[in-house]
């Protein structure tokens, strides 16, 4: 068996056991250089915070552990396809690999919500169901500009 499958089959074992203990059934498994640095699931049962899905709870703790955000060189194994928070928050990290086991559309089956949220997301602002709206306003400084201003020369 191929490593990627090992991993996976690791990633849905821990959501199975999530399930038992009353959780949703999400597992990530987070390898860097062959060597699995992180395990995790969604907690959301017990921290009551919508954002500790299994990829950002893994994220959280392997960016603490190697003490920096970008993790370019980590593959991210995941039991079910990434939802657009986690697939966002992979990609800020620099993540370059990733596998899952099950698809959104799986998962909706069973009324899991990822496969629509993609769907909603890929439409017009003004046509999503929470309404977002760009309204610009005058502060007389422009926060990204500063940021920009303070980064070392490239």
């Amino acid at each position: 068996m191929m490593n990627h499958e090992r991993h996976l089959r690791d990633a849905v074992i821990l959501a199975t056991n999530n399930v038992a203990e009353g959780g949703r059934p999400y597992g990530a498994v987070i390898v860097r250089d062959g060597q699995v640095i992180c395990r995790a699931v969604n907690t959301i049962h017990r921290s009551n915070d919508p954002t500790d899905h299994a990829e950002m709870v893994a994220l959280r703790e392997v960016s603490q552990t190697l003490g920096r955000p970008k993790l370019d060189e980590c593959i991210v194994y995941a039991s079910g396809r990434p939802c657009p928070m986690c697939h966002a928050a992979m990609r800020l990290a620099g993540i370059k690999q990733a596998f899952f086991a099950y698809t959104a559309e799986e998962a909706e089956v069973h009324g899991m919500l990822g496969a629509g949220i993609y769907a909603e997301l890929a439409r017009p602002l003004d046509e999503q169901p929470m309404k977002v709206r760009h309204l610009p306003v005058e502060t007389g400084t422009n926060p990204y500009a500063e940021w920009s201003e303070r980064q070392p020369a490239r």
